[in-house]
């Protein structure tokens, strides 16, 4: 069965992501994909989908045409509206013909992710639908006017589901990061003002790095290193001082020494922080960082359990549920 996804607004940045272009770097393409994975695959899973629209906090509002569509959302507490009802932040429900969903910033994070049970008929680039903006690879960023073609719609939930996915929760913790590749060009007194400093997401922070405030880290040796390639987390010290924290869609190679890089199992947490937030860092040894990053693979392999709010996702039916119980700021 056939249908369309029509796109009736979007803020800057939402984008058309799956898991991510990999295996071309060498040849300098970035793999992009989502900035919070686990938030993508907790979405994916849920719908039953292999890829997602990512939402900024510019938010967006879709409609369904031709037939139903299947859907679940995940990632930060965004404001969820089905024809003007608030559904949860995490949630599977069916968006039907005519009806309209409206995402907006909510309490807490940066990103969420809209998973659809269809296939999406849009040409792949080297294998993969991920938006990359900067370079053009994969499908445009989303804007009003839009249209999604889509087949293979799975069946319709009835009802809405909370989507529980305790690994989504926001906290406080510091990000856990893995000193180095390059933290011999920093000195000892550098790297426990990294560890210790309190650091803010600044505003020129996207999809490709988040620039970090604070206080300017020295080089004992240079900030300049012969370019090696760079992961996402890599937290490289440019001449200015300033970290930033390279992300889904950074350069394939870097020529600034990174201090640490963030772990696996942390970069999600990382991703979903606002401009103006803060933030500290904790190193952790190979075990660690390995030991979490599965815990956390562990948790995605079982899957987010889904409970039920209403049989029915009719505004009648949402309108005498509590759906966003619970949800709290990340501040609070």
């Amino acid at each position: 069965m056939s249908a369309r996804l029509l796109i009736r607004a979007a803020g800057p940045g939402v984008t058309i992501q799956d898991a991510g272009r990999f295996g071309h770097s060498r040849f300098g393409v970035t793999p992009a994909g989502p900035m919070d994975q686990a938030a993508f695959v907790t979405a994916t899973q849920a719908g039953e989908a292999d890829w997602a629209i990512e939402v900024s906090l510019g938010g967006v509002t879709v409609e369904a045409a031709e037939a139903a569509l299947p859907m679940a959302v995940a990632g930060g507490a965004f404001d969820l509206r089905l024809d003007g009802v608030v559904l949860p932040p995490a949630c599977v429900f069916a968006l039907r013909p005519g009806a309209r969903l409206t995402i907006r910033a909510g309490v807490s994070g940066a990103w969420c992710y809209v998973a659809i049970g269809a296939r999406l008929n849009l040409p792949r680039a080297l294998g993969s639908l991920a938006t990359h903006a900067r370079s053009g690879i994969g499908p445009k960023p989303l804007a009003a006017g839009a249209e999604l073609p889509l087949s293979a719609a799975r069946p319709a939930p009835h009802g809405v589901y909370s989507i529980e996915a305790p690994w989504l929760r926001p906290g406080n913790a510091p990000i856990r990061v893995m000193l180095g590749p390059q933290d011999d060009y920093f000195s000892p007194e550098a790297i426990a003002a990294f560890l210790s400093a309190e650091w803010r997401v600044g505003p020129r922070s996207d999809r490709m790095a988040y620039a970090l405030e604070g206080s300017r880290l020295t080089h004992a040796r240079g900030h300049d290193i012969v370019s090696d390639g760079a992961a996402m987390g890599a937290i490289q010290v440019p001449g200015s001082g300033l970290p930033f924290v390279l992300m889904a869609d950074r350069q394939p190679t870097g020529g600034y020494p990174k201090i640490a890089t963030t772990i696996g199992a942390d970069l999600g947490r990382l991703a979903q922080l606002r401009a103006g937030e803060r933030l500290r860092f904790r190193a952790v040894d190979w075990e660690e960082a390995v030991a979490a990053r599965a815990a956390l693979r562990e948790k995605l392999a079982t899957g987010a359990a889904l409970t039920p709010l209403a049989h029915e996702a009719s505004t009648e039916k949402l309108l005498a549920e509590n759906l966003i119980g619970g949800v709290v700021s990340a501040r609070d």
